[in-house]
């Protein structure tokens, strides 16, 4: 697949990183804005603003499928999208920092009596960072969280602790609930899928899949949580803090903005119906102790600033609180507040970049979601008639991979060797990333 990427960004050299092994990259941008990064990755390289046609000719636009515009400027963006959408057949992708761009975008796109000159794909990394962080929320101490089948199915995440009653036992001798499976563990920042002889070590980070209900049980039986969580403090009222603060309003969880802008403030207010809005900075002792934040069962740190979401995040720690949950704008500072004692630290561009993977669909196959910053992957794949009727002990692998859930039809299937695959049944199967191509490749038709 041949991509161009307008905007020699972080979040365009994410995307290079990701895709360039696999697809032809071409990026466009002004020559001053390329870093070193980008010479370190077998791509080319056209100088100039896409929104020229002249620029867009010398990056072959006839020829590419996909034509991502991921500038720092959403104006920039958004021409770009419509200039290459005068090429014909190639999709678009257009990153916004602005929720009106991706409504009024949108709304054309979906218009009847638009004509067929729109962008196919519209990317708010706020919003898809949001949606992330209310998903571990919800989940009492878990890592992170996926839903699959309209919530029936989940992916969860958590850390084993020095007392839970699993350290030091074999997977197979832990009685894991039934309906669930443990498909991932990563040991010092490696991820890696287990089989029944791995031990587990405290401090591992376990990657369960199984039904909701037993999934729930699991965490209750192994992991000591079985509360729920009542009360949440945000540290940061900007795009994210507000519509996390709406989106947990609608569960009747106890929530506390903290934002220094007074004028943001009384927008909030008038915003937030159920939400207690301060005024004051999340990085004074003080006012969190007043407030009687460590008393929250998580605080969520969401500012734009990676060194002030820090600060935050340990001043929470310090005053007790369980979960703490930062948002990382720079990608690479993620294993650094891991190191330093943060639980979550979540990142916009990662959530965005996952997005463009789930958005590039090939040969049946679709990737759901990404864990342990892109280590692992959960592929949703269509059992075509050549495997109908094979046992999953059978189907001999090529690289280490675990059938997490089967979809057949309105049922949840949790596999094991046993169990036999059926035409037209939908496979959710996890792996690590170097080895999600040649699962993807085994199930396509030979």
């Amino acid at each position: 697949m041949k991509m161009v990427i307008y905007g020699a960004t972080e979040m365009g050299c994410l995307l290079a990183t990701e895709f360039f092994e696999d697809h032809d990259i071409t990026i466009i941008d002004k020559d001053e804005n390329r870093s070193d990064e980008f010479d370190k990755l077998d791509i080319s390289f056209v100088e100039g603003n896409a929104s020229s046609i002249d620029v867009l000719n010398n990056a072959d636009i006839k020829n590419a499928d996909i034509f991502i515009a991921c500038t720092a400027i959403d104006e920039a963006n958004i021409v770009a999208c419509l200039s290459a959408k005068k090429f014909g057949g190639v999709r678009t992708i257009c990153f916004v920092s602005r929720e009106e761009y991706k409504k009024t975008l949108n709304f054309e796109k979906n218009n009847a009596n638009f004509c067929d000159f729109f962008i196919d794909y519209i990317i708010w990394p706020e919003e898809l960072l949001t949606q992330d962080i209310f998903r571990i929320v919800t989940v009492a101490h878990a890592l992170d969280v996926e839903n699959f089948a309209d919530g029936r199915a989940r992916l969860l995440e958590y850390k084993v602790k020095a007392h839970h009653p699993i350290v030091g036992k074999k997977v197979k001798d832990c009685g894991f609930t039934k309906n669930t499976l443990m498909v991932g563990l990563t040991r010092n920042c490696e991820l890696f899928i287990p089989n029944g002889e791995t031990e587990i070590k405290e401090d591992d980070k376990l990657i369960f899949m199984g039904t909701s209900h037993s999934l729930d049980i699991l965490a209750g039986t192994f992991f000591h949580e079985k509360e729920i969580v009542k009360s949440a403090s945000i540290i940061g009222g900007g795009n994210v803090g507000m519509m996390l603060a709406k989106s947990l309003e609608k569960l009747k969880i106890k929530t506390k903005i903290i934002e220094k802008d007074y004028d943001r403030c009384r927008f909030l207010a008038e915003e937030l119906s159920n939400t207690l809005v301060i005024n004051g900075d999340g990085t004074n002792l003080k006012l969190l102790d007043e407030e009687d934040i460590g008393s929250a069962d998580v605080v969520i740190s969401v500012t734009n600033n990676d060194e002030k979401n820090l600060l935050c995040s340990l001043l929470a720690k310090q005053l007790g609180v369980k979960r703490v949950i930062a948002r990382v704008a720079k990608v690479v500072n993620i294993p650094l507040f891991e190191k330093v004692g943060i639980d979550i630290a979540v990142s916009p561009k990662n959530s965005a970049v996952n997005e463009v993977k789930n958005d590039l669909q090939e040969n049946d196959v679709d990737i759901l979601a990404t864990v342990e910053q892109g280590q692992g992957e959960v592929l949703e794949i269509s059992v075509l008639p050549e495997f109908n009727g094979q046992k999953i002990m059978d189907l001999k692998f090529p690289a280490r991979a675990i059938i997490g859930v089967i979809l057949r039809k309105n049922n949840i299937i949790i596999p094991y060797g046993e169990t036999v695959i059926n035409t037209n049944d939908i496979l959710i199967i996890f792996t690590t990333s170097e080895n999600a191509a040649v699962i993807k490749e085994f199930f396509k038709v030979k």
